[in-house]
């Protein structure tokens, strides 16, 4: 392994050795190498570079270090900056994976159970991306996320630019059981008075997080913005519906069995014919509530 003290020097060990993997916290790099799925020819460790691990403030936004711990996101001078995000952080897993797993190493994996990413989706974040020769380009993270713009050989995500909003934000994840565990489904919602608009981003449901720019324009269009910012319970439940709908769209219709549906052996799912299946009626219910619970809590 090597240990580089700079992002430049990490850049450089990447650019010597194409093969090799950085490795910050390692909580998803392990379980790949530990799942048999990746087997990295060397790792480039990114634990000593100092720049990363903490965050500056620069026009208006949050540079934030792409080493930033789950853990010290969840501290409450972070929470004071950036709520949802440190709610996320908090919620990341128990405590050695918090201490260990970064915000870089988050949005690297992509993985779509990742609880940053709906956050920095809502926030509109961008990615402060390290290259060969001491370069620096930026990209939206909802490019890299969809595929759209991705690390080039010898890249590295160095910094994480966050607007700052001085308004409420709030995160919400349904896991399948007690305690800390994987999203099913999270939510988060932004507000920003600046531009009188509901932002919103629903994760764990897609390979990536999702935007109901549709349910977005409609509920920021019904906020009362010069006056109390609240909206009544039908208003609040018609928004996590649209979510909803948006983000979990109806199945495609399967074509009709050849069949009959009175032979025994047809095969049948459980629904009716026009119904969703239970499975994915009980995900938009969750959805929904995650999304109408955010957006209450933000506005109150």
């Amino acid at each position: 392994m090597t240990l580089p003290g700079s992002l430049d020097e990490a850049v450089a060990a990447l650019a010597a050795m194409p093969t090799a993997v950085p490795v910050a916290g390692g909580t998803d790099l392990m379980a790949a190498v530990n799942s048999g799925l990746l087997r990295p020819a060397g790792l480039v460790g990114l634990g000593r570079i100092s720049e990363i691990k903490g965050w500056q403030y620069q026009d208006g936004a949050a540079l934030l270090g792409a080493g930033l711990t789950h853990a010290r996101m969840g501290r409450p001078d972070f929470a004071a900056l950036i709520p949802a995000l440190a709610a996320a952080a908090r919620s990341a897993g128990p405590p050695q994976i918090r201490n260990a797993g970064t915000l870089g190493g988050n949005i690297a994996s992509a993985q779509p159970t990742g609880d940053a990413l709906p956050v920095l989706a809502a926030l509109e974040a961008s990615l402060v991306i390290a290259g060969p020769g001491g370069t620096r380009r930026e990209i939206p993270i909802g490019r890299l996320l969809a595929g759209l713009d991705m690390l080039r050989p010898g890249e590295l995500i160095g910094h994480v630019r966050v607007p700052l909003l001085h308004a409420p934000q709030t995160f919400l994840k349904a896991t399948g059981r007690m305690g800390p565990s994987r999203a099913v489904a999270s939510v988060a919602v932004v507000l920003d008075p600046a531009r009188r608009s509901v932002r919103c981003a629903v994760g764990a449901v897609a390979p990536m997080p999702l935007r109901p720019f549709d349910a977005e324009r409609w509920v920021s269009s019904i906020v009362d913005w010069d006056g109390e910012r609240t909206l009544a319970p039908d208003a609040l439940a018609a928004f996590g519906d649209y979510v909803a709908a948006a983000c979990i769209p109806d199945p495609v219709p399967v074509p009709p069995n050849p069949l009959s549906p009175h032979d025994p052996h047809a095969p049948h799912d459980g629904a009716e014919p026009g119904t969703l299946p239970p499975a994915v009626l009980h995900l938009r219910r969750t959805v929904a509530t995650l999304a109408r619970r955010a957006l209450g809590r933000a506005l109150a």
